[in-house]
């Protein structure tokens, strides 16, 4: 890979290692390997104006499996996790099926990398289903085609977008909407997004050095967060900072401030 190419399924990956991305910055912040200098460089940047980088990684993590295990414990089966990102266990999958061995998890990403490593998200129950799509939020139809290959549209569906709609920022709330009118009755939205409430000036500055880096990113207010729930209901305790919805000591995130977080997380479900 030193060329910045790899290959999988007879298919030639162009990782452009020498730019930085969101992904890969991502990883950096848990702890991962999956990283290059350039990554590792703009990671640097960004925790230099932003120290809660790597907190505010760890509590959407911990948000992701906080609200997997619940959903599957309210007996949904389904899930379609977008915005899949490097696998880093426990995988959404991993929480689902812990729960219901017969869940089926379609992850959708557009990212070359996280094709790369698709086949590390594969390795589920025999009882469930895990299924990768290469898809881009920003052409939900055709992301939604190739779900449907695995899951039953007619029967509740759990839709994650975890740290995903800070980074398409002007088609957020629209590709929401469209999403949403899709899935039936009884269909669970979990949404976490970055936010300026709780540290303005640090975020500020994060979103500078993260448009520098070729990766256009927004933070939304309480108010504006809300509005991806529109017509569903939210679970409680409703809108919160990550480490605040439903916390569980055991994912040692409790202790996270909210300004450490500066996310903001949810659930919903439609009635």
């Amino acid at each position: 890979m030193t060329d910045g190419t790899a290959r999988t399924d007879d298919v030639e990956v162009n990782l452009d290692i020498h730019l930085a991305h969101s992904a890969r910055m991502y990883d950096y912040y848990l702890g991962g390997t999956t990283n290059f200098p350039a990554d590792r460089e703009a990671a640097g940047r960004a925790l230099a104006v932003f120290p809660y980088a790597r907190s505010a990684a760890r509590a959407n993590r911990a948000f992701m499996r906080r609200s997997t295990q619940l959903l599957a414990e309210a007996g949904i089966r389904q899930f379609l996790d977008i915005g899949t990102g490097i696998p880093t266990s426990p995988n959404l999958h991993e929480v689902a099926q812990s729960v219901a061995p017969d869940a089926k998890v379609v992850y959708a990403d557009n990212d070359p990398i996280v094709l790369l490593h698709a086949k590390a998200l594969l390795h589920g129950t025999e009882q469930g289903v895990t299924a990768y799509v290469q898809a881009d939020v920003r052409e939900p139809g055709d992301l939604l085609d190739s779900a449907r290959a695995v899951l039953d549209f007619t029967q509740p569906i759990a839709l994650s977008m975890n740290a995903l709609l800070h980074f398409v920022p002007f088609d957020a709330q629209r590709i929401t909407e469209g999403l949403k009118a899709q899935l039936p009755s009884g269909s669970a939205l979990v949404v976490s997004h970055f936010t300026q409430d709780f540290a303005a000036e640090e975020t500020a500055r994060l979103i500078q050095v993260y448009t520098a880096a070729g990766t256009p990113v927004a933070a939304c207010t309480r108010d504006e967060f809300a509005q991806f729930f529109t017509g569903w209901n939210l679970l409680e305790p409703g809108v919160a900072a990550t480490p605040r919805w439903h916390p569980a000591p055991a994912d040692d995130t409790e202790h996270i401030t909210d300004a450490g977080a500066s996310c903001y997380g949810a659930v919903a479900i439609r009635p």
